[in-house]
């Protein structure tokens, strides 16, 4: 699967290291398109929340990865993109419900409250989990049309 990954300065370092383990094996062989940032630099956050975003809803990505300090400032601006449904995480649990009952396409990691392997977790059970449709599937579409009213 293609994945489209940013972070700020507060979750670059993270961001770094699931890149390289969603390459290998262990991580499930994806194809990365890492936006950036590329250093610990303070930089503007939502710059890199549009750009996973955009490349997620433009279908040059199957899904997206944020990495900020909380996750929650990374997902505020993802969704205001059109088509993103970016929840923020921090369990494996929570993971797996953002895509099985709201088909999240985008993920939100707050990096400085998870260590590597939590985060590893987190991103193994967001990526295999699939979207129950049924009745979740109502509330979803509404959530699309949204930016539609």
């Amino acid at each position: 699967m293609k994945l489209a990954i940013g972070s700020d300065h507060a979750g670059y370092k993270m961001k770094w290291q699931l890149a390289n383990w969603l390459r290998t094996p262990a991580g499930g062989r994806h194809k990365i398109l890492d936006v950036g940032t590329l250093s610990e630099d303070s930089v503007d956050y939502p710059d890199f929340a549009r750009e996973v975003a955009q490349a997620v809803s433009g279908k040059r990505a199957a899904k997206g990865i944020l990495f900020c300090g909380t996750g929650i400032g990374m997902a505020m601006a993802a969704n205001k993109v059109s088509g993103v449904r970016a929840a923020v995480v921090w369990n494996p649990q929570v993971a797996e419900l953002a895509s099985e009952h709201n088909d999240a396409n985008v993920v939100c990691l707050p990096a400085r409250f998870l260590n590597t392997p939590q985060a590893q977790k987190i991103l193994h059970s967001f990526l295999t989990t699939r979207f129950g449709g049924g009745r979740h599937l109502r509330r979803v579409k509404k959530i699309n049309g949204m930016d539609r009213k």
